[in-house]
């Protein structure tokens, strides 16, 4: 590792572009992880199932934030107000405006195109 560095620097200093960004190439594969989170204690845990565990008491907590276990129990909430159902008579009289006003479009239409 330490040659490979300073192989780098010489090749930036002697303005050997091109094997200066093979270099820097190589290095860009290397991804240093940290694969330790802390627990509910706040306690280091670095074994992989107390990880997933972790993680997955984590978002457990995150989206039960009202203490909901059981999604039946949950009430549901909607943005949209409710309306009540129309009636026969009020759908029977919103087709009579839609064909009334599809009428006059056809009408508006047929003067445009004569």
């Amino acid at each position: 590792m330490r040659a490979k560095i300073e192989e780098l620097e010489t090749n930036s200093k002697t303005k050997n572009i091109r094997d200066l960004y093979r270099g820097i190439n190589d290095f860009k594969e290397y991804q240093p992880r940290c694969n330790i989170v802390k627990d509910e204690k706040g306690d280091l845990v670095a074994d992989s199932h107390s990880i997933v565990a972790r993680g997955r008491n984590y978002f457990s907590e995150l989206f039960n934030v009202h203490g909901v276990k059981d999604v039946g129990q949950a009430e549901i909430h909607i943005a949209e107000p409710l309306v009540p159902e129309p009636s026969a008579s009020e759908v029977e009289l919103a087709i009579d405006k839609l064909k009334v006003t599809n009428r006059q479009v056809l009408i508006k239409y047929r003067q445009k195109t004569d």
